[in-house]
């Protein structure tokens, strides 16, 4: 029985998607991951704790990653692409995220101590980052 060209173009193309999010899922988690062990404070073992400021900023970071990275995604035509754009952007994003938490001296202990003003910060200046770069990235 013969198929329609919409099931050949979705088995043909499905495949493709897959690897495509997942390669994009896992710079995300690499980025997350890296962010975590460059950060002064713990924010798992917080957010295990219940500090709940630890969780919103480090929720703020993975939307904050995901960001560039999708529009890396929807910009990029290879598996290839996407890891060197996606890789660059997550390595931007850190850099930035970095300067933020210099820049805005205090706020990552504000954090640890559970303070939400301190992490409502954080996040803004994360999301505006992403923003901007995902921009950049979309030209």
């Amino acid at each position: 029985m013969p198929s329609s060209p919409e099931i050949q173009a979705f088995a043909q193309g499905f495949p493709i998607t897959l690897l495509h999010a997942g390669v994009t899922i896992l710079l995300l988690f690499l980025g997350a991951a890296l962010y975590v062990l460059l950060t002064p404070h713990r924010e798992i073992t917080l957010i295990r704790q219940g500090n709940v400021a630890a969780a919103v900023s480090l929720g703020g970071v993975l939307v904050g990653l995901a960001m560039p990275l999708a529009v890396s995604l929807q910009a990029s035509t290879s598996t290839t692409e996407i890891a060197i754009w996606g890789a660059s952007t997550v390595l931007v994003q850190l850099l930035v995220f970095r300067l933020a938490d210099f820049v805005l001296h205090g706020l990552p202990q504000r954090i640890q101590e559970g303070e939400m003003s301190a992490a409502a910060m954080l996040v803004g200046a994360k999301l505006a980052t992403a923003l901007i770069l995902a921009a950049a990235v979309a030209g």
